[in-house]
């Protein structure tokens, strides 16, 4: 899961939900640093990573990828994920997603302070461009991707690599509510 997945399993509280999007920047096991939410927050990203890296729906549809992207086939799944989150969004989340990621990104403005790195350098284009509500598009899915692409040593593999989704898609979407319906119930308790 990427950014919008992650926001998703989140929960309400404010820490919580800026620990789980800053985490990937924050190194080690000493979070003392940061107030308990806020760890609670980090421990869950890292929770959730390491689900969907066990997770035998997210292998299969990892394995799917890879013949296009190569290493970065669990990079290109996070971001299929946040894909099938949004364009499915009526289905598992009451609020809209716009309000959703209306609230999300008034929340992290208003907690950029704890935040580190290559998360809040990234915040205002996050925001800005709308990153979690394009996810709910095939050109923002590809624009993402493109993103990534750049970012990543040789991360050429990572575009067109949308093209794996819609030639499976039905395959995916199956995985992905599947996948989704377990992880929430085996991360609700951390949040």
């Amino acid at each position: 899961m990427n950014f919008l997945g992650h926001l998703y399993l989140s929960g309400n509280d404010p820490l919580v939900i800026t620990g789980n999007f800053m985490a990937d920047a924050i190194k080690g096991g000493d979070l003392s640093r940061f107030p308990a939410d806020l760890q609670r927050g980090i421990r869950l990203h890292r929770a959730i990573d390491h689900y969907t890296d066990q997770h035998p729906l997210a292998r299969a549809g990892r394995e799917r990828a890879r013949a296009h992207a190569g290493r970065y086939a669990p990079v290109v799944m996070d971001l299929f994920y946040d894909h099938l989150l949004a364009a499915h969004w009526s289905a598992v989340h009451p609020e809209p997603l716009k309000g959703f990621t209306a609230r999300m990104y008034a929340v992290l403005k208003d907690h950029a302070t704890w935040m580190e790195g290559r998360p809040a350098r990234m915040l205002p284009h996050l925001m800005a461009e709308d990153w979690l509500g394009a996810y709910a598009h095939r050109e923002g899915l590809a624009g993402a991707l493109r993103g990534m692409a750049r970012r990543a040593p040789e991360g050429h593999a990572m575009v067109g690599a949308e093209e794996v989704l819609w030639q499976h898609y039905d395959a995916y979407r199956a995985e992905f509510i599947g996948f989704l319906t377990d992880i929430e119930r085996d991360t609700r308790s951390l949040r």
